[in-house]
C-alpha cells in the first residue's frame, strides 16, 4: 500500500527517522536441510502485501516497548525484593529502638556510676574493680545497641529510597511503553487497523521459555542455525519458536527462510504456517481454518516466551502493543491476506 506524505506525517518525526534507517541485513552462510523434510513449495508465500513504511514502523515500535515491558517486570520484581527487606529493617528497627528505650529509661532510673563515686565507695580494691567492669559491661551493651539501631535505621533509609526508585523506573517505563503502544496504533490505522476479538484461548498450550539476558531483555541473534523447513538459515529464537509449535502439535507444513527483502525472512526472524498439511493452499475453511486460529493463539500466549514481535492471520494482525487489530494490506489473495497461513515474526 503506497503511503501519501499527509500519512507519514502522522507518525513522530523520530520515529519516521529511525524506520528509515533499517536496511536490509544479509543472512549469513546457510546449512543443507534434510531431505526428508519438506522443502519449500513452489506456492510459498512471496509478496505477503506488507507495506515496507507499516513494517518497519511496527518493527521499531515492537522492539522499544518489548523492551520497556522487559525493564517494567524486572522493575517490579526488584521492588517487590526491596519492599520485603523494607519491611525487615522496619521491624528491626522498632525491636531495637524498644530495646535502646529501655536501657535508656533503666539509665535514667538507676543513675550510672562515675570514677569518683566507685572510689568513694569502694571498700577495698577488688571491690573496686568489680564495679569498674561492671560499669564498662553496662558501656558496651548499650554501645552496641546504639551502633544496632543506627545501622538499623540507615538500612530502612537505604531500602526505602531504593523501592522509591523503582517507582519511578516503573512511571519511566510505562511511560515509554505508552508511547510506543500510540504510535504502533497510529501506524495501524493507516491501514485500517481497527481492534478485533483476535485469536486468544487459555487453553493454548504453554511453551518453554527462549533464552533471554539477565534484565530480562531479548538477546541480539543472527541467522546462524539451519532451517529445518528450507535450504537457508533462522534465529536460534526462531528455531525455538519452530520447535515449541511442534511439540504442542502444529505439525503442518511450515516455510521460514526467504532470501530477497528488507524484513524478516531473509533474517532468519519469520516463519510461515501453512493451515494446510503440504503446502500453501486457498483460503483456510473447517478443520484448516480452526488449525490456523489455534496456532495464533499458541503464538499469542506464548509471546513472552518465545519473544513474539507480531502474528498475522486471517486478515488480523497482533501486535504485543496493541493486541489483535484488522490488517487490510493484503491484495485479495490467501497469501497477502494471510488466509492460507500464520505468519510469524520474533524479536
Amino acid at each position: 500500500m503506497r503511503m501519501t506524505s499527509l500519512k507519514r506525517r502522522a507518525l513522530p518525526a523520530a520515529l519516521l527517522a529511525a524506520t528509515l534507517l533499517c536496511a536490509p541485513v544479509r543472512p549469513a552462510a546457510a546449512g543443507v536441510a534434510p531431505a526428508a523434510l519438506p522443502q519449500a513449495a513452489p506456492n510459498t508465500p512471496g509478496n505477503e502485501g506488507e507495506s515496507p513504511f507499516i513494517r518497519d514502523v511496527l518493527e521499531q515500535v515492537g522492539r522499544e516497548y518489548t523492551k520497556a515491558k522487559a525493564r517494567l517486570d524486572e522493575s517490579r520484581k526488584r521492588q517487590l525484593e526491596l519492599s520485603l527487606q523494607l519491611r525487615r529493617a522496619e521491624e528491626r528497627l522498632a525491636a531495637l529502638s524498644t530495646e535502646v528505650g529501655a536501657v535508656a529509661a533503666e539509665s535514667y532510673r538507676t543513675g550510672r556510676l562515675g570514677p569518683v563515686t566507685l572510689l568513694l565507695n569502694s571498700v577495698s580494691p577488688d571491690a573496686f574493680l568489680a564495679r569498674a567492669e561492671a560499669m564498662e559491661l553496662l558501656t558496651v551493651r548499650d554501645n552496641q545497641k546504639l551502633r544496632e539501631l543506627n545501622a538499623a535505621r540507615a538500612a530502612a533509609a537505604e531500602a526505602k529510597a531504593a523501592v522509591d526508585a523503582e517507582a519511578r523506573e516503573q512511571e519511566r517505563q510505562l511511560a515509554i511503553i505508552d508511547k510506543q503502544k500510540r504510535a504502533a496504533e497510529r501506524a495501524l490505522k493507516q491501514v485500517g487497523g481497527e481492534s478485533t476479538g483476535g485469536y486468544v484461548t487459555l487453553t493454548s498450550p504453554v511453551a518453554s521459555q527462549a533464552p533471554r539476558n539477565p534484565d530480562g531483555s531479548w538477546p541480539a541473534q543472527s541467522c546462524s542455525v539451519n532451517d529445518p523447513t528450507t535450504s537457508g538459515c533462522i534465529t536460534p529464537r526462531t528455531l525455538h519458536a519452530l520447535q515449541e509449535a511442534k511439540k504442542a502439535g502444529f505439525t503442518r507444513f511450515v516455510s521460514c527462510y526467504r532470501p530477497g527483502g528488507p524484513y524478516e525472512h531473509p533474517k532468519g526472524r519469520a516463519c510461515d504456517f501453512s493451515a494446510e498439511r503440504n503446502g500453501f493452499g486457498g483460503v483456510a475453511k473447517g478443520g484448516d481454518r480452526i488449525y490456523g486460529n489455534n496456532l495464533a493463539a499458541f503464538f499469542v500466549r506464548n509471546s513472552d516466551r518465545l519473544g513474539v514481535l507480531y502474528v498475522i492471520w486471517f486478515k488480523q494482525i497482533w501486535f504485543p502493543a496493541t493486541g489483535w487489530r484488522a490488517y487490510h494490506s493484503g491484495h485479495g489473495d490467501p497469501s497477502s491476506d494471510h488466509t492460507n497461513h500464520v505468519h510469524l515474526s520474533l524479536l
